[in-house]
């Protein structure tokens, strides 16, 4: 049997297993396709309401458009296979584009890469939207020196559904001589969305996602939050944790929380602006690529999860883009990387759903797994800036691997 068959058996059951557990495990992880997903879609479809348009949304636009689409199946499977089977489609498009025929072997290693990343996260990478625009953003990485232009719209396509998408956009401007294509694209694609929201009579809702976000409270999974979460532990008079009904998430209050939050905001802005300007710098030094790519668009989204007050668990879908392409083109030197971020893919599936009883009403093993990903989240950040330090002090100039980077 061929390498590449072994790969797509591997990957039909994977998929397979994953979606299956989504009934089977504890703490509802398909509750957001059940919950919101399902009613969003749903109402939209019958004109009812349209989230982004005729009211204020947590997420982008676009973000309705794979909602939508598993209504599509739903009669023949069920609201939550359907959203299963969109997802896995999108995952099967860019699997297909990562393996092509399976001859090179960074390609393979990458590829089984994903699928341990899926099945070690579980149920909640596929059940949510993160699953969806993490396909989407791993076929924009693999096209973005080959195909720029639609790298460049699969990439703004995706941060119009999730925002995060958008530091591997940044990155990718960053590293990659056609700047043009890439931000024309991207521009192409804003344009279109809003314009389409305007004309929908949604224009005072057009950036109501960023409202949303700004005003969260720690929610509990965050790094930020772990403070607080061991001061429930340790304090509960001082400490606890609460349901927000707004954000449909549990979130932790305690001594001056209210400065955190606001602290927060300024923080990610002034990291995110950080890592960019040395990625900046690395470019003026001379760094190239297949150099500077990885670590750079790693750094930038490890930036939108350690510096978030929101701590969701499918954000750890978010490695995945920039850890593939790694891998791709070196994969000796990001197989540790990869390996961290597995370990951080199966501590948060510990955390959610099997002992997230035990993080709401602190209990000392489940607080602990979750601190040691945080841990590990924090020192893979750490990881990636010191390699960006590294390279603005000795950019690498790779003509060959700058060639292997273009994926056709």
């Amino acid at each position: 049997m061929s390498r590449r068959a072994v790969l797509w058996i591997a990957f039909a059951v994977v998929h397979a297993g994953v979606a299956w557990l989504g009934f089977l495990m504890p703490n509802q992880p398909m509750g957001d396709v059940h919950n919101v997903y399902d009613p969003w879609s749903r109402m939209a479809l019958d004109g009812s309401a349209i989230v982004g348009i005729t009211e204020p949304w947590v997420y982008p636009q676009l973000a309705l458009l794979p909602m939508i689409a598993a209504q599509g199946l739903a009669p023949l499977a069920g609201y939550y296979l359907a959203w299963a089977l969109v997802v896995t489609a999108v995952d099967a498009l860019a699997f297909a584009v990562l393996v092509g025929r399976a001859h090179a072997v960074g390609r393979v290693t990458a590829a089984w890469f994903w699928l341990s990343f899926i099945a070690l996260l579980g149920p909640i990478g596929l059940y949510r939207l993160d699953g969806f625009t993490t396909a989407l953003a791993v076929l924009g990485c693999l096209w973005v020196v080959g195909r720029p232009w639609l790298a460049s719209i699969l990439l703004a396509v995706a941060t119009w559904m999730k925002v995060w998408p958008a530091a591997l956009l940044a990155a990718a401007v960053i590293a990659l001589r056609r700047r043009g294509a890439l931000v024309g694209g991207a521009v192409i694609v804003s344009a279109l969305t809003l314009g389409g929201v305007v004309l929908a009579g949604g224009a005072a809702n057009a950036f109501g996602f960023i409202g949303d976000q700004t005003s969260r409270g720690l929610q509990v999974e965050a790094p930020v939050s772990t403070p607080y979460l061991w001061g429930t532990f340790f304090d509960p008079r001082t400490f606890w944790v609460y349901y927000d009904r707004d954000m449909l998430t549990f979130q932790v209050t305690g001594t001056e929380v209210d400065t955190v939050i606001a602290l927060m905001t300024p923080l990610l802005l002034v990291a995110m602006a950080g890592i960019a300007a040395l990625g900046v710098i690395a470019v003026v030094r001379g760094a190239r690529y297949a150099t500077l790519f990885p670590p750079l668009s790693l750094a930038l989204v490890l930036g939108f999860i350690v510096f978030n007050k929101v701590g969701s668990p499918q954000y750890l879908c978010w490695l995945v883009p920039s850890l593939v392409v790694g891998l791709v083109l070196d994969r000796r030197r990001w197989a540790l990387p990869a390996t961290v971020a597995l370990g951080t893919a199966l501590l948060t599936q510990l955390v959610y759903p099997l002992l997230y009883g035990g993080i709401l009403t602190p209990a000392l093993v489940p607080v602990t797994v979750l601190t040691v990903r945080n841990l590990a989240l924090i020192a893979l950040l750490v990881w990636m800036v010191v390699r960006l330090a590294a390279i603005v002090r000795s950019p690498v100039r790779d003509a060959a691997a700058l060639r292997a980077a273009s994926f056709a």
